[in-house]
């Protein structure tokens, strides 16, 4: 006999796959902020304005998928850190090569 507090593998993909889109928004959009915050003549306001963005949404999907239930809002949570991990990866990826892009070539 299986307890209600054991949750079905099945029924935590959904949750992590949603995490994990979040994940991958939320610091893609971490990222997208600093980009225009630093080029702004008023960085305050990109990085508050983004700040409150990114955690009212994170917030809300985290409510909406863990439907008060401690296994999916922790399935949710693990799949919001693999998407920054992933984003992290592929953001310093995509930011060397745009700086290789910008340097002159050397004369020899």
């Amino acid at each position: 006999m299986m307890s209600n507090f054991t949750p079905q593998l099945a029924d935590l993909l959904t949750p992590l796959l949603i995490g994990l889109l979040l994940g991958c928004g939320f610091f893609y959009a971490l990222w997208f902020t600093v980009q225009k915050g630093l080029q702004s003549p008023l960085p305050a306001a990109w990085f508050l304005g983004g700040i409150m963005a990114r955690m009212a949404t994170a917030l809300a999907v985290f409510y909406w998928v863990s439907e008060n239930d401690m296994w999916r809002l922790i399935a949710c949570l693990l799949g919001f850190v693999l998407g920054r991990l992933l984003m992290t990866k592929w953001l310093t990826r995509f930011q060397n090569s745009q700086d290789e892009k910008r340097e002159l070539p050397h004369a020899h």
